[in-house]
């Protein structure tokens, strides 16, 4: 099925490649064969970004040392994720000297007339603006910086890779800076038939969709920030009536998703750097499945342009604390298994210590996971891993709205009742041992599940895939 190209624009694109990053590694399969994230930010401090790329490093680590077919059991971190560009982002080459937007346009080698028109379009705090954190939520800003992407050297590398079948969505927010503006830049380069950029013909023909997401946070008030968060209806409103003249008219998307609610937290202000760091957030997983949602979308004819379908997001029930129930059947299907599979993966390891799993056959058996494995950085990785699901799932559940899915703090004593919604999991007759009620049964589907013979990578994973996927099937009403 080719590849599927990601641009993720600002922040918002770095936390929805999270949420994607965490669905994909708990064994949710997209079409294409290969994703391709690419991060453009001109705020290479911003925590979000960081997070976001090493992340992905993590994810790639983690998944070099398997191998999949579909005789294999283990989806776990099944999906490939290709480093095409540099740390999975597009560096955008500024050169604004001490980082200010009127270095950037070379005011002070403008004339007077040249002059009095750059301060009829931009503001004193606009062109007095440090760049090197981002476009503060002015899309005036962005639009002019982010003009120049498509001639860098990693834009053309992208443009080499692309083949004809490959597939490219673009996440970005509609209320900010970044976002707003180089939504509408991108799409206008990629349905371009620019001769300067290569393959620019398949390009073109692809198809595209995209997810903007509409106001879904509130920044608190600082009266020393550039940002401030009552304009964001204001300017979602001016950027919605330029999106629908010059790309839902033009036909220039095949999907376009909207995104939004209004339960808007609260954030702290901060205009960028290492502090800009938002928790997850319900929207952002929905916008990382609108991705997967696109990518099992039938593709228009060749050489034909379809007029720009426009989807949107529903659920069973809209509540403040949302479970897997108040997703529809086809959402359940694809997120519900998967995740509580990975969360009982990575609370196996939580609440046992070392001697109590060592001890167990799947790896004392000669066919087992050598011992030393777990001194490995191989475990550790997966270790840390697995903790940041935990935390991005606690950010999820914290957020408002909460996306409510599991409760962890009962896992030591009950494994099989961490999932919040619904009913009890079924009685199992054979009780604990270890004093870990329930998990003597975790260690006998460990025992019994089949893993391929070589490295102890493969065994581990191939084990915890088949026996959490017996678990969820016997113990879970689902």
């Amino acid at each position: 099925m080719g590849k599927l190209f990601i641009f993720a624009i600002g922040g918002t694109g770095s936390r929805v490649l999270r949420s994607l990053t965490f669905l994909l590694a708990s064994g949710v399969k997209a079409s294409s064969d290969t994703i391709v994230p690419i991060i453009i930010d001109p705020d290479q401090e911003a925590a979000d970004l960081t997070r976001a790329t090493d992340l992905l490093r993590s994810y790639n680590k983690i998944r070099k040392d398997l191998s999949f077919s579909e005789t294999e059991r283990s989806r776990f971190f099944e999906q490939e994720i290709e480093e095409s560009v540099a740390h999975f982002q597009l560096p955008l080459n500024i050169n604004t000297g001490n980082g200010h937007f009127r270095d950037y346009i070379s005011e002070s080698g403008m004339g007077k007339a040249n002059q009095a028109f750059v301060n009829l379009l931009f503001s004193k705090k606009n062109l007095d603006a440090d760049m090197t954190v981002g476009f503060k939520g002015n899309p005036n800003m962005g639009s002019v910086v982010l003009n120049q992407f498509s001639t860098s050297q990693a834009f053309k590398e992208f443009a080499n890779a692309f083949r004809q079948g490959d597939k490219i969505f673009i996440v970005s927010s509609i209320f900010g800076g970044t976002g707003a503006s180089g939504f509408p830049l991108l799409t206008k380069v990629l349905r371009s038939q620019d001769k300067n950029i290569p393959n620019s013909a398949n390009i073109n023909a692809a198809t595209i969709g995209a997810v903007t997401v509409l106001p879904y946070f509130g920044i608190k008030q600082d009266e020393n920030s550039a940002i401030d968060s009552s304009t964001f209806i204001a300017k979602t409103r001016a950027a919605l009536l330029y999106y629908y003249d010059n790309i839902s008219e033009n036909n220039s998307l095949d999907y376009l998703y909207y995104l939004a609610d209004e339960q808007a937290s609260m954030y702290e202000n901060c205009e960028g750097g290492k502090f800009q760091q938002n928790d997850a957030h319900l929207i952002e997983f929905l916008a990382a499945l609108a991705i997967l949602d696109f990518d099992s979308s039938l593709e228009p004819e060749a050489g034909k342009r379809r007029e720009t379908v426009h989807k949107e997001f529903g659920m069973k029930e809209m509540e403040d604390y949302i479970h897997f129930s108040n997703f529809d059947d086809k959402t359940k299907e694809i997120i519900e298994k998967p995740l509580i599979r990975f969360s009982l993966f990575r609370n196996y390891f939580q609440d046992r210590d070392r001697l109590s799993y060592v001890s167990q056959s799947w790896v004392k058996d000669k066919d087992g996971v050598n011992m030393e494995f777990f001194k490995k950085p191989y475990f550790e990785e997966v270790h840390k891993f697995q903790n940041s699901f935990a935390e991005w799932l606690k950010e999820l559940q914290g957020n408002k709205r909460s996306l409510d899915l599991f409760d962890f703090s009962k896992s030591k004593e009950s494994p099989f009742s961490i999932v919040k919604g619904t009913e009890q999991p079924r009685k199992s007759i054979f009780k604990g041992v270890l004093g870990k009620k329930d998990y003597a049964l975790f260690d006998r589907e460990l025992n019994s599940a089949k893993s391929q013979s070589g490295k102890d990578e493969q065994k581990f994973m191939d084990r915890f895939y088949g026996a959490t996927s017996e678990l969820v099937d016997k113990q879970f009403n689902i």
